[in-house]
């Protein structure tokens, strides 16, 4: 199987071991407490599944800096956007050298993981101005990334962290969020030896299921690992639980049993294009995926990355030797009416705008909203009666 990513074997920071989990959780009772954002408890939580291997915790100032600029860490691992602890307030842990960090997302906070202090920095404006552009590409508030990071805080605080539960992915999404670990153990036991992983935040729709079909075929992959974002999204996304049940049963009914594993993971949606496109192919490499399809304008938003720039960061030097997973690179899909199929666009040289059914998102939620049937070459029934009626409902609550 593939390797983990800068590391001989997966390294979870979950403490599995429940009686020493109980200790620290005592443990935590008496330390300074520190009420994490949804940022940095997604960043523990994916600390704690092994998709962050090989790290150990939070950065520290210099190697922000350097992953930022350089996407390599200050001892030189391949790191593309810097996995950080900020704060506003840190009064309550000034001194400390150990902290309970407590989670934002469950009402009662309560104790995520604990954190040994190695520095607690300030980084100025102009470091944090610095770091944003450099991840997302821009400073422009519009863009839902750079309004979220820019609001983080000014305090970072950095060091090794144990991982103690996995917030509320493991009970709200019971059977679909999976650790690296996990995903790991599910293709030793289908003894798949290459696998490929689509990546998605949206519903699937025809484009979609066909995209993960003909990346199959084309690396002659044994399955399909259908990994979606469970985390916080921008307002308007269509929410996880609606999501995973239109991704189950696309996949119940329009593809081959045994040949995909439905699957997800907790983090929150950065929208940094080509940078999280890296993040994207560590986790699936972490998770023992071989190849990662990445497509159009992935993991964008708005206009603000071309539309194929998450394909050419990869071709680099320094990334393509410091990553084993391989990138399968998808042009934009569409029904074709002249060969009754979905087809990517590069491989339908012959056709006119008018041969492919298209729809935007934005065409599609105004039909969806309006209890319109989606077109058939669009999306299957099955999967589009499920978002009519979340949009429906969210309508007519």
């Amino acid at each position: 199987m593939i390797q983990p990513h800068g590391a001989d074997r997966l390294r979870p920071l979950f403490i599995e071991n429940r009686d020493e989990r109980e200790t620290l959780l005592r443990e935590a009772a008496e330390l300074p407490a520190l009420i994490l954002n949804s940022a940095a408890a997604a960043n523990a939580v994916m600390l704690g599944a092994g998709y962050f291997t090989p790290l150990e915790g939070f950065m520290n100032l210099s190697d922000t800096l350097s992953v930022s600029e350089h996407m390599q860490t200050e001892e030189g691992l391949f790191w593309p956007v810097p996995c950080i602890n900020r704060a506003n307030n840190i009064s309550a842990i000034e001194g400390a050298s150990k902290i309970a960090l407590l989670d934002p997302n469950i009402k009662g906070n309560p104790v995520l993981a604990i954190q040994d202090i190695d520095k607690i920095e300030s980084i100025s404006d102009s470091q944090l101005s610095q770091v944003t552009e450099q991840i997302f590409g821009t400073l422009d508030p519009q863009h839902p990334g750079v309004d979220t990071f820019s609001g983080l805080g000014k305090y970072l605080i950095s060091g090794p962290i144990k991982v103690l539960n996995f917030s509320y992915f493991e009970t709200d999404f019971t059977g679909t969020f999976k650790t690296a670990t996990e995903i790991r153990n599910e293709i030793k036991k289908n003894n798949w030896e290459r696998v490929v992983a689509f990546q998605t935040r949206n519903p699937m729709h025809r484009a979609h299921e066909e995209l993960c079909k003909i990346a199959k075929d084309a690396v002659d992959a044994d399955g399909v690992l259908i990994h979606m974002l469970l985390g916080k999204l921008k307002p308007g996304d269509i929410p996880a639980d609606i999501r995973d049940a239109a991704i189950r049963k696309m996949v119940e009914l329009y593809f081959p049993e045994k040949t995909v594993l439905v699957t997800g993971y907790g983090f929150d949606m950065l929208y940094a294009g080509p940078k999280e496109a890296l993040l994207h192919a560590i986790f699936r490499q972490n998770a023992g995926c071989t190849h990662l399809i990445v497509g159009r304008d992935h993991a964008g938003v708005g206009d603000f990355y071309g539309p194929f720039e998450a394909q050419t960061i990869f071709e680099n030097n320094m990334i393509e030797s410091a990553l084993e997973i391989d990138i399968f690179k998808a042009d934009h899909t569409a029904y074709s009416k002249k060969l009754n199929k979905v087809v990517m666009l590069r491989d339908a040289p012959d056709h006119s705008k008018d041969d492919f059914v298209m729809l935007s998102g934005t065409k599609v939620r105004e039909m969806l909203a309006a209890g319109k049937d989606l077109p058939i070459e669009f999306a299957r029934p099955e999967v589009a009666k499920i978002l009519m009626s979340y949009y429906q409902q969210d309508k007519n609550p």
